[in-house]
């Protein structure tokens, strides 16, 4: 039998759609290339904006239509699927099955059914709130891996729906977390990085000490752990909170080799009121102390963000102040979006609601000045030396070997090159830029950890 996975959303939605798709190939399932001919389909689903759950929908129908060809087992789940379990039910009644966010457990018995040709019958009682974290997130073939360390969120921004589908915090056994490193280095695996919805609010009883293990510890152990296997190289984190960024976790980057210095620190806005509204718990001052702080201890450092433009109520004093702190901290890149109310989060009745027109116009302004100032950030580096992860064959052209840098920059090499370099770090020189994505020359094999500490 075959299966594919569609996956849409955060990175802690691929990582689950790894995992689930593990559990298939561990039974025998292969997975298809296209989804037409697939005999199982799983749509993993993102709620964190209306256009998201569109999307779904769209597919959703696309796969009704396929249903009325040919046989085809159709499976939701993610945030959509906890945040509408019971009406995705009704409403797509092509859907055969809605699995919530905590209803994970029953794809086991789930699969069994499918394979013996026996409908699957769910349990009508509500599952536990308890999360499970998979044993792996590893994508077949892969070089790279998530590795889930925390699920949900305690901030409550008052424009997320996260902590209403994903739950509380919860933090991942410790024990769990270094298994899984000896199963990724057993796997050949060379660059991880851990995933939370706020991964430096991570907390868990260290049973060496009997005290709790907080972020910037858990990433000491984690790096001693790969430096004892010696197989991975890369050690990198998203995403992060301001108001939980200590300066022990900067010492920690700082400190230890493996952590990329590249730091993903979501701003969302750069107005004192609207991040107030956005109940932050950060003004922009102490959110431009502690990029200092980064600054200073780790030169080389480069930061990206999220960027929220036209929250109820945002003016065009809000949107400056947001232009202003871009300009200020001069990030590498930017998620960029406007405002989606998202119904039974606290600013959904929020007065003062920007026209759409506004939004998008404010949000090109903001999407202008970060591409001007990542093309600055970019041809700055061209002529400077790098260690690049070597990923695959580019597939815009089969003589190219495709891979990124400590800093998260894609690169190809120019001219046909040794295939036996994929899966390996090499010193190269960024000759020059196309588009988003270096061009390189490969100076020596055998780059083995972040350069730039």
């Amino acid at each position: 039998m075959t299966f594919f996975v569609e996956t849409y959303g955060c990175q802690m939605n691929h990582a689950e759609s790894a995992s689930v798709a593990a559990l298939l190939e561990s039974r025998g399932w292969t997975a298809s290339t296209d989804s037409d001919t697939a005999d199982l389909v799983i749509i993993n689903t993102c709620s964190v904006r209306i256009t998201a759950e569109t999307r779904a929908a769209g597919r959703i129908a696309y796969y009704a239509a396929i249903k009325k060809k040919r046989p085809l087992v159709l499976v939701v789940m993610g945030c959509m699927a906890e945040r509408l379990h019971d009406t995705l039910r009704k409403k797509y009644p092509a859907v055969d099955y809605v699995v919530g966010m905590y209803e994970r457990d029953i794809f086991s018995d789930l699969f069994s059914a499918l394979e013996s040709g026996i409908p699957y019958v769910p349990v009508d009682e509500k599952p536990a709130a308890a999360y499970h974290f998979a044993a792996s997130s590893l994508e077949k073939g892969a070089f790279q891996s998530f590795v889930p360390i925390m699920n949900g969120c305690n901030n409550f921004c008052t424009y997320c729906i996260v902590p209403y589908v994903r739950g509380r915090e919860v933090s991942r056994d410790l024990s769990e977390i270094l298994a899984e490193l000896d199963l990724l280095a057993d796997r050949g695996v060379r660059e991880i990085t851990l995933l939370g919805q706020n991964v430096n609010s991570y907390r868990y009883p260290d049973p060496d000490t009997g005290t709790v293990l907080d972020f910037p510890a858990l990433l000491e152990r984690v790096c001693r752990k790969i430096e004892e296997r010696g197989v991975i190289q890369w050690v990198r984190f998203t995403s992060s909170h301001p108001k939980d960024f200590s300066d022990e976790l900067i010492e920690v980057i700082a400190r230890e080799k493996a952590v990329c210095n590249m730091i993903h620190l979501p701003v969302q806005n750069g107005s004192n009121r609207i991040l107030k509204a956005m109940n932050r718990k950060y003004t922009r001052e102490e959110y431009l102390a502690l990029v200092g702080r980064i600054r200073s201890r780790i030169p080389g450092a480069t930061l990206s963000t999220d960027i929220l433009v036209g929250f109820p109520g945002e003016t065009e004093e809000d949107l400056e102040d947001t232009l202003s702190l871009m300009q200020a901290v001069s990030y590498d890149a930017a998620f960029m979006y406007h405002y989606n109310p998202r119904e039974g989060t606290a600013a959904f009745d929020l007065p003062n609601r920007i026209p759409d027109d506004l939004k998008k116009e404010r949000l090109a302004r903001v999407i202008e000045l970060q591409h001007r100032m990542s093309r600055e950030r970019m041809r700055a580096r061209v002529g400077t030396g790098a260690v690049v992860l070597v990923e695959s064959v580019s597939r815009n052209n089969q003589d190219e070997l495709f891979g990124h840098t400590e800093l998260g920059d894609m690169v190809v090499f120019s001219g046909k090159q040794d295939l036996s370099l994929v899966g390996h770090f090499v010193s190269c020189q960024l000759t020059g830029l196309r588009g988003r994505t270096f061009r390189a020359k490969i100076l020596e094999n055998g780059g083995s950890a972040c350069s730039s500490n």
